[in-house]
């Protein structure tokens, strides 16, 4: 069957998420002559307030959304039989343009164990600095200044983050640091910054900062609403890439497929679940996954879509004081908008520039903590977390504001609301993400997330519900628990949940748990626990005899002209939230680039 065969670029990109558009726009600047292409399934975000207004996050992934994508993994009876959903960014600018705008960065360490020529983290500092405009604090020795993506406090306080705070340092026993994303400091309460410019109040996204910022560049080309079947090789050259009209972006376009062919380079860069399928739908994996789903085999690379990772998350809301500040009302919609959108539109301020996430903690469990957990946990502590103190066991952190998690959407009656969240960053187990056929002969995908299928990774979030839930019971604005979105406890339990006047005092005694409180904790983090939006690790940057699917340049292994770059080549888990992981990749990937086309990297 031919297809009809478009111009020819220099590097046409496979997907147009924040990596991508990292990528393509430094490439852009440093040599604007290059003829350059991003194909992304999703919708243009330029100026969209759902995208530009930071209090919009939570439309993103509501379940109508049409700009993240709901991938569907298969059932585990370590989630009582659950399917959990795990959505990823479907637009230009990909996770960017719809994720919470958490500023996180991983400890230096994390990019040392990668293993990776060219990617330690003194290769990576430089690039960390020139990517970030840090607007909190000047002369910070880790922070940039100059570069594409701001980091600001958001558009206004919020006094519950200052409650999480004070209730840490005194009755938690924690340090307060003004800033734990220098690369090495953690376990102490510190204010979240964001990813939201502190001058204009909008989100500082990589597709505004990186690629439509270059619109009066004729040769940087977006074609928005284009699905990437798979890559056009000749012998084992890449030279083009197939496409179709995405169906959902695009559902009155003609579905027939397209070739455009790129003559210096391809890059993929669609993301931990569309890199591998483009791969294996272009015949580059596993023998047996190939086999069942009629792809002719290219490459023999059974790496290609394994070691998918991940960080487990939970929500816990609490009712809030009626004089607390937090995003319900706008959330709402209620008159509060109106008066927020003037004061954001004339000064970039105001609960718009916000995301409700104030504070947190990267936690370290003390002596005795880890006497209280349960010791399934501790080989894992002694294996990986005790001799290395700048890394995370997991974020706990404070929302102003009612979130709602993934698998239990509520819709709660109107009033304030603050929700805890706590999520593990490295936790063990591992899953996979492949192509798949289904009975009906269309194509599906065979997705394993592998959530707690180790037994030592539940074991934090059980404590982490009963240190929050002592925390959070003697903030000044609690009010009680939201029951519906915490453990069944047994009637008559001490841990049973409803409404309170207030807080109790900071010296109260701890709530005591019973066994059977303890299985009502452990069956409601089964039943709830989530994505945290961070998946990665599925076309992994290893030695090919290690299952990696990228050499350190980025190169497909068994193939020409073909890199992938996006968080789907972290052989390793980053104890982040991983936009910051996303535009560093792409930063490394454009210099890497860069050299190899024999450019100036500026």
């Amino acid at each position: 069957m031919s297809h009809p065969i478009l111009s020819e670029f220099d590097i046409v990109f496979a997907g147009g998420g924040a990596t991508a558009c990292v990528v393509a726009g430094r490439l852009a600047l440093c040599d604007p002559s290059l003829r350059i292409l991003i194909l992304e399934a999703g919708q243009h975000t330029l100026n969209k307030p759902i995208h530009v207004q930071p209090y919009q996050y939570p439309l993103n992934h509501a379940p109508t959304s049409t700009t993240v994508t709901f991938n569907i993994g298969n059932p585990s009876p370590r989630l009582n039989g659950r399917a959990p959903i795990v959505p990823c960014g479907r637009c230009v600018g990909g996770g960017s343009c719809v994720n919470f705008m958490a500023y996180t960065r991983a400890p230096a360490s994390d990019y040392d164990d990668w293993g990776a020529d060219g990617w330690e983290s003194e290769n990576l500092i430089p690039l960390m600095k020139k990517l970030e405009t840090y607007q909190v604090q000047p002369d910070r020795p880790t922070h940039g200044y100059d570069g594409p993506i701001k980091v600001s406090a958001g558009g206004c306080k919020m006094g519950i983050a200052d409650e999480f705070i004070q209730v840490g340092t005194t009755y938690h026993k924690r340090q307060y640091a003004d800033d734990t994303n220098d690369l090495e400091t953690c376990n102490t309460y510190s204010p979240w910054r964001k990813y939201i410019d502190g001058t204009t109040g909008r989100r500082s996204d990589a597709a505004h900062n990186y690629v439509y910022n270059q619109a009066h560049n004729p040769n940087l080309h977006v074609w928005d609403g284009k699905r990437v079947k798979c890559v056009i090789f000749e012998d084992k050259r890449a030279v083009g890439v197939e496409f179709t009209s995405d169906p959902v972006s695009c559902p009155d376009a003609d579905q027939s497929s397209t070739i455009v062919r790129a003559s210096k380079l391809i890059v993929v860069s669609a993301g931990a679940f569309g890199s591998p399928t483009i791969l294996e739908r272009s015949g580059i994996g596993a023998e047996s996954i190939l086999k069942r789903c009629g792809v002719e085999q290219l490459v023999d690379l059974p790496g290609v879509g394994e070691n998918y990772q991940d960080h487990n998350l939970v929500f816990a809301p609490y009712l809030a004081a009626d004089g607390a500040v937090t995003m319900d009302a706008l959330w709402r919609g209620e008159s509060i908008l109106q008066e927020s959108l003037a004061q954001w539109n004339s000064t970039g301020k105001s609960l718009i520039a916000q995301n409700g996430l104030d504070s947190k903690i990267k936690w370290r469990p003390d002596d005795e903590e880890l006497k209280a957990m349960d010791p399934a946990f501790l080989p894992r502590w002694k294996e990986f977390f005790q001799d290395r103190p700048d890394k995370a066991v997991a974020i706990f952190s404070a929302f102003a504001g009612y979130v709602q998690p993934l698998s239990r959407p509520l819709v709660p009656p109107p009033r304030n609301y603050m929700t805890t969240g706590y999520c593990t960053l490295y936790p063990v187990s591992i899953g996979s993400v492949h192509i798949d056929v289904t009975e009906d002969g269309k194509e599906g995908m065979d997705f394993n997330t592998g959530f707690l299928d180790d037994p030592s990774d539940i074991v934090p979030l059980n404590f982490a519900y009963k240190k929050m839930r002592e925390l959070f019971r003697r903030m000044a604005s609690y009010r009680g628990e939201v029951t519906a979105g915490h453990p069944d406890f047994p009637e008559g339990s001490a841990a049973a949940c409803g409404e309170a006047s207030g807080p109790v005092d900071l010296n109260a005694p701890d709530i005591v748990y019973t066994a059977e409180d303890d299985e009502a904790i452990d069956r409601f983090h089964r039943d709830i626990v989530q994505t945290t939006w961070h998946s990665l690790g599925t076309c992994a940057m290893k030695p090919r005899a290690d299952q990696g699917v990228v050499d350190a340049r980025l190169n497909v292994y068994g193939v020409s002209n073909l890199k992938v770059a996006d968080l789907s080549i972290s052989p390793l888990n980053v104890g982040t939230n991983t936009y910051s992981t996303a535009l560093l990749i792409g930063e490394r990937a454009a210099m890497i680039i860069a050299e190899d086309l024999g450019i100036h990297y500026i």
